[in-house]
């Protein structure tokens, strides 16, 4: 594989990068489409590919034979149908605005999830004079996006109202699938299958990432990975069949003693019970490093990795700077100018999350564009 970057400024001058292996988000997709064949496999490249750049990895799945891609606001419907200019291509958030023109002209399918959605995409379709593909999506338990189940019957009794609305599509979305012990999910898969019965014959869809992994009854016609595309493994009970994608080291700037009693940081909320060695590394919450990875005394934060060594974030995490204790890290290990790594081999995704209190999900799509991204070429 190769490396590209997209970014003018010298991996020299680099206060940190970000490097996403695309060969392994394609990878993680062929896994992931074999696991629920013969279940279609989309990919959710919504929020610029969960952070990690949507146009280098619609243009890589596409490129790979992914031929259907969900995205969330008319923004990034531009730019998906741009990288791929013949797939079917869904947006989650309905009909925003006056977006409904604009996916028409894209030919993007909205997910249409309230009834003012239907009306408004029913009268552009009379205003066009011809059927307009759309998704529908119904509620069954998670209570945010998604029509009611009176909405749903009254659509399945009023055939009018989708007068002119090529229904594609019914999808819902599942509350607990990161836990396959959860009775909710099977309590929303028999209400998908009630609901979807008064619309037979159309593609239906439930499973995304941790769905998927819940068994064939809940594949149905599409699946809509997203987060385990990435390397995400939000179930640790039923782990995707898919392997991390993404690394993300900051440099090293300085590395300084501290005599014990010392404080280190913002608020001096951590003090040196020891004589300590304290490496500062060039990365902080404008790079997306939680503020609450944060550890003052008595409470472990945040971690990176040094040469091949894990070390604790001690005292606050600024905007451009976290400060790591490295006193037991080998003679030498940690030195100016070189990588911590925040996010890679033997620290997760998963475990910078947690290590703040938060999920995975929220540690990719909050990384920054300071640093220099780079991407390894699939080269399929």
């Amino acid at each position: 594989m190769t490396v590209n970057t997209r970014m003018p400024e010298s991996l020299a001058s680099a206060t940190g990068t970000i490097t996403v292996d695309l060969g392994q988000i394609v990878a993680n997709w062929r896994a992931l489409a074999a696991k629920v064949a013969p279940a279609r496999c989309a990919a959710v490249v919504k929020a610029d590919a969960y952070g990690l750049g949507a146009e280098r990895v619609i243009a890589a799945l596409a490129r790979a034979g992914c031929n259907a891609f969900f995205i969330a606001t008319p923004e990034e419907a531009e730019l998906a149908r741009k990288m791929a200019p013949n797939a079917d291509i869904y947006a989650l958030d309905g009909l925003v605005g006056n977006s409904a023109a604009a996916f028409d002209r894209l030919s993007v399918k909205p997910v249409l999830s309230t009834l003012d959605d239907v009306v408004a995409w029913s009268a552009l379709s009379h205003a066009r004079g011809g059927l307009l593909p759309a998704a529908l999506h119904i509620d069954t338990g998670l209570n945010r996006l998604g029509l009611p189940v009176r909405d749903v019957r009254r659509l399945a009794s009023e055939p009018s109202m989708m007068r002119g609305v090529a229904l594609e599509l019914i999808m819902s979305h599942l509350a607990s699938a990161d836990n396959a012990r959860d009775p909710k999910n099977r309590d929303q898969l028999l209400a998908f299958e009630t609901l979807t019965a008064l619309f037979p014959g159309i593609p239906r869809s439930l499973a995304a990432s941790d769905g998927l992994m819940l068994g064939p009854a809940y594949h149905f016609d599409l699946v809509r990975p997203g987060y385990a595309l990435y390397g995400g493994q939000a179930s640790q009970s039923s782990p995707a069949p898919v392997k991390p994608a993404v690394t993300v080291a900051a440099r090293i700037l300085a590395v300084a003693d501290v005599v014990r009693g010392e404080t280190v940081g913002y608020s001096a909320t951590w003090r040196a019970q020891r004589p300590s060695r304290i490496a500062t590394i060039a990365a902080g919450y404008a790079d997306g490093v939680p503020r609450n990875a944060s550890a003052p005394d008595g409470r472990p934060g945040g971690h990176v990795l040094i040469s091949g060594h894990i070390a604790p974030i001690v005292g606050r995490v600024s905007m451009d700077l976290i400060t790591v204790d490295v006193t037991d890290l080998p003679e030498g290990a940690a030195m100016p100018g070189e990588f911590a790594k925040l996010i890679g081999e033997g620290l997760t995704i998963e475990d910078a999350g947690f290590a703040a209190g938060t999920i995975g999900y929220e540690i990719l799509t909050r990384l920054g564009h300071r640093f220099t991204r780079l991407y390894l070429d699939d080269n399929t």
